[in-house]
């Protein structure tokens, strides 16, 4: 009999390589994207989940809007924490398994190196206390929950989504010429959403439960971050360092939130590549999309 899973957060970047992948691996793939089902809607989740009888379930969902997120925290703490309760008791009543993705984020940044899952968290904003939240809900209503900790993903899928991704934005504004400021002194892991879904597949395989973190494998500041992607493009625009102090946004972020991807190794894992390649790889399915659309 096929084995069969739902993705809920089909139509993001991570969720659009995990239906890949699964697909791949010829299981019946059931996509629900934010326009065909709202996670926040509990008899629909709960419904969903009895009706497909999926032993596994995925959720990709997520609200990641961290700025606006201080302005209507209800919203966040609606999409990222009580959806997961929705998810999470809907997989008990029908006893699927559930992957759910959470952040590094939930940490305060201080620790100054790479974050392990044994290090306390201590969310700085709406966004970060919403996805500590939904860690909790997944744990509180199911025993074998898999909980995945990443950070600042990207992949091709965010070409076509309407907030895109850290490489489109760097290369839209490379484009428009304008001069480019990024932060130097904030360093995270960035993730590359293809790699996430093969690790993501292979965990299940391995049926691990608990929190793990799959986050890029090496600590990134996001000025060395463009800068990687303008090198890998061939390009040169004006591209200028700065910190924090200059750059003020609304919400607070952790300024040292990479993640240690130490316990995912040691569990027969394969490590993530590494993060140069990962932007190539980036630009490589890039270039195949750009190429399909022109066509």
């Amino acid at each position: 009999m096929q084995k069969k899973v739902i993705v809920f957060g089909a139509g993001g970047q991570l969720g659009v390589e995990l239906c890949r992948e699964y697909e791949r691996l010829s299981w019946d793939v059931v996509k629900y994207e934010r326009q065909t089902l709202d996670v926040t809607d509990s008899a629909r989740v709960e419904d969903a989940v009895a009706r497909e009888e999926a032993e596994l379930v995925i959720n990709a969902a997520a609200y990641n809007q961290v700025d606006i997120a201080e302005k209507e925290p209800a919203a966040a703490y609606q999409a990222n924490a009580l959806a997961v309760r929705n998810i999470a008791m809907a997989c008990r009543q029908a006893g699927a398994k559930l992957v759910h993705y959470s952040t590094d984020y939930v940490f305060d940044g201080t620790k100054g190196s790479s974050y392990v899952e044994t290090d306390a968290t201590h969310p700085l904003g709406a966004y970060a206390v919403s996805k500590l939240a939904g860690e909790l809900y997944a744990q509180a209503y199911l025993d074998d929950a898999l909980i995945i900790r990443t950070s600042g993903v990207f992949g091709p899928a965010g070409m076509f989504t309407p907030r895109g991704n850290f490489v489109e934005v760097m290369l839209r504004m490379a484009k428009n010429n304008q001069p480019i400021k990024v932060v130097m002194d904030h360093v995270a892991s960035p993730t590359y959403a293809p790699a996430m879904a093969e690790r993501t597949a292979a965990m299940v395989e391995k049926k691990l439960s608990g929190v793990y973190h799959l986050g890029g494998g090496e600590p990134v500041s996001w000025y060395q971050y463009a800068r990687t992607i303008f090198d890998s493009a061939k390009l040169s625009p004006s591209l200028q360092p700065t910190d924090e102090r200059e750059y003020r946004t609304a919400a607070r972020r952790p300024k040292y939130s990479a993640l240690s991807n130490e316990k995912l190794n040691a569990a027969g894992i394969a490590p993530m590549p590494p993060f140069r390649q990962a932007v190539d790889l980036y630009m490589e399915a890039r270039a195949v999309a750009t190429a399909h659309r022109s066509a």
